[in-house]
């Protein structure tokens, strides 16, 4: 691929550049890096981050394909090029639209996106919370009434937030109960919780494909199983029909809690996400620290 054959080349011939660098190119450098500090933030909140993983995966495929003269890998990756960008915009079309609009309100900085995300950290899912969460989902399912509360975890909701109407309350069993009760505003629908609040009511989610679901369930568990399949978010979902509690995590779906089984998962789900961030947390401090006793012992 030509590319590929330009990059690589750019890399062996580097060493032999001798260029002074001036104002136009310090300022260059600061335009290029502002754009991809925009983009990456402004991917930050929407699927294109699943799917920017997702080039990096192919990239480093048709690297190694190329480092492994495979021919025919890369001659099909080269006529599926354009394809594929095609593909992406229509994919993307909402995400681009969106990040436009701000684009045009002269949102440059995108400090929102980077303030929302440290807001979100900063927000702890407390006992209180799901202690709220449980009882309001018994309850419901002792009157019948369905209910679909999606928790957010480390991905964004943002773009199903979008969806809805904004709430932003305090989570309580009395605010989850009115929103759900019958004939009412905001009772159709998914709620979705960030942190100790209620962000968000009556979103729409995406439906699963799974055709292993049972046949037993309806638009509110298949809705619930899709947005586990498309995020790491954790949905608790109210039977209307027989008032049964399920959970739906990591696209698989559980049935027929009791108060106590549905608070144990949600403390295990949601316990393991402090742990990660935690580990994370502690691994970089002792990296730090160890490069600090190298510097210091050198």
């Amino acid at each position: 691929m030509q590319w590929v054959d330009t990059l690589v080349n750019y890399v062996k011939d580097f060493s032999t550049y001798r260029t002074t660098i001036g104002a136009g190119d310090i300022l260059e450098i600061l335009i290029i890096a502002f754009l991809v500090y925009y983009i990456l933030a402004w991917m930050k909140t929407t699927r294109a981050w699943q799917l920017l993983k997702g080039l990096i995966v192919i990239c480093i495929v048709l690297l190694l394909a190329y480092i492994m003269e495979m021919s025919t890998i890369l001659w099909l990756a080269e006529n599926m090029l354009s394809v594929a960008v095609i593909a992406i915009v229509v994919v993307m079309q909402p995400e681009l639209r969106h990040a436009l609009e701000q684009l045009g309100k002269k949102n440059f900085l995108p400090t929102g996106m980077f303030s929302d995300a440290s807001k979100r950290e900063q927000e702890t899912f407390s006992e209180k919370t799901i202690n709220e969460i449980v009882k309001a989902s018994f309850e419901m399912g002792r009157a019948r009434t369905g209910a679909l509360i999606v928790i957010e975890q480390n991905e964004s909701l943002r773009d199903y937030e979008r969806t809805g109407i904004e709430v932003d309350g305090i989570v309580t069993s009395q605010l989850l109960i009115n929103i759900f009760e019958h004939n009412t505003p905001l009772h159709d629908g998914a709620v979705i919780v960030r942190g100790n609040r209620i962000t968000s009511a009556t979103c729409y989610l995406p439906l699963s494909d799974n055709l292993d679901l049972s046949k037993e369930l309806g638009t509110r568990h298949r809705a619930g199983v899709g947005v586990s399949e498309a995020t790491d978010s954790l949905t608790v979902i109210v039977s209307e029909e027989t008032g049964k509690v399920s959970v739906a995590y990591e696209g698989q779906i559980e049935r027929g809690f009791d108060s106590d089984g549905l608070k144990a998962r949600l403390q295990q789900v949601l316990n393991k996400q402090d742990e990660e961030k935690t580990r994370g947390k502690h691994i970089w401090k002792g990296r730090s620290k160890a490069k600090n006793e190298k510097e210091n012992i050198s």
